[in-house]
């Protein structure tokens, strides 16, 4: 690349080349669209590196353990389950390599061109690169994603955060997870899974505080009848040095060989020029967008964490294919319908939801207006191996035609089922609908048509 000053045109820039950003950047360039990328780091940003690619190879790794422990329990002549981290890791980085691979093949193919920097708005069409080329476009998207936040409290760097929970080549012995979102309730499970004995402290009074309470409620009593310890109602003041190398929460003398704080994320807006731009952030520091993923200044735009959207990798690749096909493939009305959106906590048993839980139901439509359906069972491996873990499935219907508006299910194998279910709910369907369906069987999604 040439140097300081040089000028390129192009019709997009990229500044991020996580989820979101290579989204954008391969539906603006399958439109026709000339796109530079600007990335520092490995491309894929969290999600791939950090989150969920990695998250969900360490979940599989501890459902088997958790299987090994129930093949025990039906006659199978099965050992304790033990893994070797570091030769799981091997195979982890591997399938990350190949993804890293995979999208340089896809950008080289595309025409993309892909710069290894960091990137500041200069104007609302201008960026410049750390090695001072400035690259301008008619429109710009900024993608530069999130990251952990670790709160301000005495001894705060004592603790790691979820990011450093892939560079463990071990379970540690006792670990204790601070706050009780996703992220923690998920790096609680697997841990548990994993052989770590674990401690959660939860400043509010339930864990998962945005989601169904009853699912919540569950997934807390198999939680605890799996052996991992729940102190709700705890704000944890400090950390502390104890015996040896562990850490103590708020003083107490037990000390834990690792504390992991899962206490939010941040956007990634430091430096990125914003100011100079005239991109307005909010008080978390998110870039304020309209529902079209546009800044208030013409041409600017953003998509995923670095925005207060939903943070979910889908949400942030949906939007950016929309936000494409708007500015360079001459489809006006495009953009994200942020209703409905389904997610997974991949918990163990994992929880996955769709639509409105019953209270946000009764808030929007009217107590007598809402109708709540349940099942409540044992899968059929855990009935055969006589473990008590249980399973709670929930319908939410509105109005006399009884319209779905929420599906809410906590139990082996939803994050699976609950796709197709989602397609369904965005549709429209009924409770009859459902009923008229006949079930899978024998199954737990068949619980979902059976419902009365």
């Amino acid at each position: 690349m040439a140097g300081d000053g040089q000028e390129l045109d192009f019709d997009l820039v990229v500044i991020g080349g996580g989820s979101g950003g290579l989204a954008a950047a391969f539906r603006a360039a399958e439109h026709g669209a000339r796109v530079a990328m600007l990335e520092p780091g490995e491309l894929g940003g969290t999600c791939v590196n950090a989150g969920c690619v990695p998250k969900k190879a360490m979940w599989l790794a501890a459902r088997i353990a958790g299987d090994i422990g129930l093949a025990a329990q039906l006659g199978f002549a099965a050992g304790a389950p033990t893994l070797d981290w570091c030769e799981f890791i091997t195979h982890r980085q591997r399938y990350i390599a190949n993804i890293h691979a995979s999208y340089r093949r896809r950008l080289d193919a595309a025409g993309i061109v892909a710069v290894s920097s960091r990137g500041r708005l200069v104007d609302a069409h201008t960026v410049e690169c750390v090695d001072g080329v400035r690259l301008r476009a008619a429109h710009v998207v900024l993608a530069t994603g999130g990251r952990p936040r670790r709160p301000s409290i005495p001894g705060a760097e004592l603790g790691l955060v979820s990011d450093d929970f892939f560079q463990f080549t071990a379970a540690p012995a006792r670990v204790a997870i601070i706050g009780g979102g996703y992220i923690g309730v998920e790096l609680a499970g697997l841990l548990g899974m994993l052989g770590s004995e674990v401690t959660m402290f939860v400043r509010g009074p339930r864990v998962l505080h945005h989601f169904d309470a009853e699912l919540a409620g569950r997934l807390q009593e198999n939680y605890r009848q799996s052996g991992i310890a729940l102190h709700l109602d705890r704000d944890v003041r400090a950390l502390s040095r104890g015996p040896g190398d562990s850490v103590c929460v708020d003083g107490d003398g037990e000390g834990f060989d690792a504390v992991l704080f899962a206490t939010g994320r941040r956007p990634n807006t430091d430096g990125l020029g914003l100011e100079a731009a005239g991109v307005e952030t909010d008080a978390g520091g998110h870039v304020c967008i309209d529902a079209w993923q546009d800044t208030g200044v013409e041409g600017v735009h953003a998509v995923g964490d670095v925005t207060d959207r939903v943070a979910l990798t889908p949400v942030a690749i949906a939007a950016a294919r929309r936000l494409a096909d708007r500015l360079f493939g001459g489809v006006a009305d495009a953009k994200l319908d942020y209703e409905d959106i389904p997610t997974v906590v991949f918990s163990h048993p994992p929880l996955a939801t769709v639509g409105l839980t019953a209270d946000r139901a009764r808030e929007l439509h009217g107590s007598d207006a809402v109708h709540e359906y349940r099942a409540d069972f044992r899968d059929m491996l855990h009935a055969l191996a006589d473990v008590p873990q249980r399973s709670l499935f929930k319908l939410v219907c509105v109005g006399a035609e009884r319209r779905v508006a929420g599906i809410h299910l906590l139990g082996e194998g939803v994050d699976e089922i609950l796709q197709g279910f989602a397609v369904a709910l965005k549709k429209g369907i009924t409770l009859d609908d459902l009923r008229d369906t006949v079930a899978i069987h024998p199954t737990s999604a068949e619980e979902v048509v059976l419902m009365r």
